[in-house]
């Protein structure tokens, strides 16, 4: 009987310490989003080059996170974990540094294939802390992330205002972080693979049932992309709002999706993943519908709230549904990753070009059309609805599994 309490309070224990990693995660995002235009001046880019190097973190991470599985396997989980933490903690410090355009795409590279290798590692191992619980944690793991960004997004903002150095707040901000993430890592779950177990391959194709999740997943973070950047710009052309109306809307949006989060495990556990889905679903529609008929901006503002609360939980139970399904979780967790960086990267140069050549209206017509997706494909999370036994198998290799 002791040996089973000890490993529930280990398993407890376990799951505030992933919880932290996450919020570390999401504040070195946020961190980094607020010195953006101090980034753009040091390195004398124009606007254009600075979407082209905003670029490259995208495509680091979907270059580097088939690696992570490999790492993990040679070093386990909580050693890999802590390892690829602490190198995109101290990555912060590195765009910063950049003195021209070729420095920064390189420096973002660096970043994102860190921050990749690092969200393939905690979300592997949240979904096994998940399936040791035998109950839904992901979604609100997912707003740790959330609540990590929007803090580091307040640091950044008061060092903005206070007219720092961004070179000198990066550092300070890297410096605190990967100490706070070394710390956590000590009672993540210390996972190990099996004597017998293959490592897995650095470079694989993800497998079907990854692609089947990933294609909800990429809806989601479409829908995600195109509101964080173009809701402000959408009320303030199509509604004539001004600046700060507009900026309070993606304020708005970004809130309800961090509440949503926080407070969807208890949905979960009660309705399942796949109903969970498909209610929300039906939720990003209507929203979506709002914003592209709004004459009101109480009216688009109330679509982008919806649209938060509708795709919040879905890319948490992408990963669990993932961590769950076919022989390899972590090859299916990495591709599922890789499926919605590709998204994130794609959908605001997508609704940019779409309302170049249409309007803004008929960008977000189409983020509804993907809306629908949700809804109608919600079924292939149903391996997240499995039963969910209290100890998983010890290789799990889960550790190798944003937002």
């Amino acid at each position: 009987m002791s040996a089973v309490v000890d490993e529930q309070r280990e398993v407890r224990r376990a799951r505030y310490a992933v919880a932290a990693v996450f919020a570390v995660h999401g504040a070195v995002t946020g961190s980094f989003a607020t010195r953006v235009p101090w980034i753009q001046d040091h390195a004398s880019v124009s606007a254009g080059q600075l979407g082209l190097a905003l670029a490259f973190p995208a495509l680091g991470a979907s270059v580097a996170m088939p690696l992570a599985g490999s790492i993990t396997h040679r070093f386990g989980a909580r050693t890999a974990l802590r390892g690829l933490l602490a190198l995109w903690t101290l990555s912060l410090v590195l765009p910063a540094l950049a003195p021209n355009l070729l420095t920064l795409c390189l420096a973002l590279f660096v970043y994102g294939a860190s921050a990749g290798m690092a969200d393939v590692a905690m979300n592997a191992l949240g979904v096994e802390v998940e399936n040791r619980l035998g109950r839904s944690i992901m979604s609100g793991l997912h707003g740790m992330w959330s609540a990590g960004a929007l803090t580091g997004s307040a640091a950044g903002t008061i060092a903005a205002h206070l007219g720092s150095d961004a070179r000198l707040h990066h550092i300070v901000a890297a410096g605190v972080l990967t100490v706070l993430g070394l710390i956590a890592c000590t009672w993540v779950l210390d996972l190990q693979p099996a004597e017998d177990e293959e490592p897995p391959p650095r470079f694989a194709l993800p497998p079907k049932s990854a692609l089947l999740i990933g294609a909800i997943g990429f809806c989601a973070v479409f829908a995600e992309g195109a509101s964080l950047d173009w809701s402000a710009v959408y009320l303030r052309d199509q509604l004539a709002t001004s600046a700060g109306l507009a900026a309070a809307c993606t304020t708005g949006f970004t809130l309800t999706m961090a509440v949503a989060r926080i407070a969807g495990d208890k949905v979960v556990d009660r309705f399942g993943s796949v109903r969970t889905v498909r209610a929300s679903g039906v939720l990003a529609v209507f929203g979506g519908l709002l914003v592209v008929v709004a004459g009101h901006p109480a009216v688009a503002m109330t679509g982008f709230a919806l649209m938060g609360l509708g795709i919040a939980v879905v890319v948490p139970l992408c990963f669990a549904a993932a961590g769950r399904s076919g022989p390899n979780p972590s090859q299916a967790i990495a591709g599922v990753a890789t499926i919605t960086y590709t998204s994130g990267l794609v959908a605001p140069s997508a609704i940019g070009g779409l309302a170049q050549a249409t309007s803004l209206v008929v960008s977000f017509g189409l983020v509804t059309l993907l809306a629908c997706g949700l809804a109608a494909f919600a079924g292939v999370l149903r391996a997240g609805d499995r039963d969910r036994p209290k100890v998983s198998r010890p290789a799990a290799a889960v550790p190798d599994p944003r937002p």
